[in-house]
C-alpha cells in the first residue's frame, strides 16, 4: 500500500493535538500548543501592515508574485529599485537565467536598457551596522552567523556584538546580482527558489523577500523555445500605486509574544505524526505567517 505522507502532514498540522513523543523528548519541555494553533491564536495586535509602497507586484505569465522591500537593512537598494519600476524599466523584461533549487535571476539581460532617472549602480549594503546593538528575535548562531533570528518580519543573522545586521539567504528572499565588484550592483535582481544558499551571506544585498507567489517563480520554463517569449515580466509596480489591486498584506510580528511562542512550537512539534522532538529550529526553518486581504473596489457609476 502506498504511503501518503503529505496528506497525513496536512491533517495532522490541523489536529495539533500534542502528545508525549517518545523516550528521546521526556525530560523536554514541550510547547502546549502546535504550530498552526498558535498562529490561530494570534490577535489583531500581532500582525504588522506592510506598507504597499514598499511592495513589488511582479507580473508574470502564471501569475503574480508579491515582494516586501527591506528598507531597514538595505535603503538604497529598495529605493533605487523602486525608481526603475517606476521609471518602466523592467517592463517587458524576462526572468532569463536559473541554476535549478537555487535562484530565478531576472531584469534587462542584454545590458543595453536606458535606466532614465535611477541610479546605474547602487553601493554595496550587504549588513547595516550600527553604533549600538540592535535587538532582535534571537535563535542560536549556526555556522554562518553569531546570533541568527528575525526583524521586522525578516529573517536576518548578527555579528557577536549584535552591531551588524543583515538579512540571510533563505528560500523566497529577493537579492540583487553583481560582479565582481561590490559596489556594481544595478537592475539585475534575483529570488532565491530552493534551499537558502547561506554561503552568500554578506556578500550580495539581500532586500526583500516574497510574500505571495513564490510558485510562479518556479513554475517559469527551464530553456527558451524558438518563437515564443521566454519567461516575459510583464511589468513590476509598487502596489501602492496600483489603483486596480488593493491587495492588503499582513506579516505576524516577530517581536510578539505569539511569534515567540511560535519558535517553542516549531523547534518541539508536539503534532501526533511526530516522533521525534528536535528541540531546534534553523533561521531558513522559520516559517514567519503572512496573510492577505482584498479591498473590493467601488463601483461609483
Amino acid at each position: 500500500m502506498k504511503k501518503i505522507i503529505l496528506p497525513a502532514l496536512l491533517s495532522v498540522l490541523l489536529s495539533g493535538c500534542a502528545q508525549q513523543l517518545g523516550d528521546d523528548v521526556a525530560n523536554q519541555e514541550l510547547p502546549l500548543l502546535s504550530a498552526s494553533e498558535v498562529i490561530a491564536s494570534a490577535t489583531d495586535n500581532d500582525w504588522r501592515l506592510v506598507d504597499a509602497q514598499n511592495i513589488l507586484k511582479i507580473t508574470l505569465p502564471t501569475g503574480d508574485a508579491y515582494i516586501e522591500l527591506n528598507e531597514r537593512l538595505a535603503p538604497k537598494h529598495a529605493q533605487n529599485i523602486k525608481k526603475l519600476v517606476r521609471e518602466g524599466f523592467y517592463k517587458n523584461t524576462s526572468v532569463y537565467r536559473f541554476v535549478e533549487g537555487f535562484v530565478a535571476q531576472g531584469g534587462d539581460s542584454s545590458g543595453k536598457k536606458l535606466i532614465k532617472t535611477a541610479d546605474k549602480t547602487v553601493p554595496a549594503e550587504f549588513y547595516l551596522t550600527t553604533n549600538k546593538p540592535l535587538l532582535i528575535t534571537e535563535l542560536n548562531g549556526d555556522g554562518y552567523a553569531p546570533v541568527t533570528g528575525f526583524l521586522n518580519g525578516f529573517a536576518v543573522a548578527q555579528n557577536s556584538a549584535h552591531t551588524q545586521t543583515w538579512q540571510v539567504h533563505c528560500s523566497g528572499v529577493f537579492a540583487m546580482a553583481r560582479d565582481n565588484d561590490i559596489n556594481s550592483a544595478s537592475t539585475e535582481f534575483f529570488v532565491t527558489i530552493g534551499q537558502g544558499p547561506r554561503y552568500l551571506d554578506k556578500n550580495i544585498t539581500v532586500f526583500g523577500r516574497v510574500l505571495e507567489g513564490i510558485e510562479h517563480f518556479n513554475r517559469l520554463a527551464r530553456t527558451p523555445t524558438e518563437g515564443k517569449a521566454f519567461n516575459s515580466i510583464k511589468n513590476i509596480q509598487v502596489l501602492g500605486d496600483i489603483q486596480s489591486d488593493k491587495s492588503i498584506f499582513k506579516v505576524m510580528k516577530t517581536n510578539s509574544s505569539v511569534f515567540k511562542n511560535l519558535i517553542s512550537a516549531r523547534k518541539n512539534r508536539v503534532e501526533p505524526w511526530f516522533v521525534k522532538a528536535h528541540n531546534y529550529v534553523d533561521v531558513c526553518g522559520m516559517p514567519i505567517p503572512t496573510k492577505r486581504e482584498v479591498i473590493p473596489i467601488r463601483n461609483n457609476t
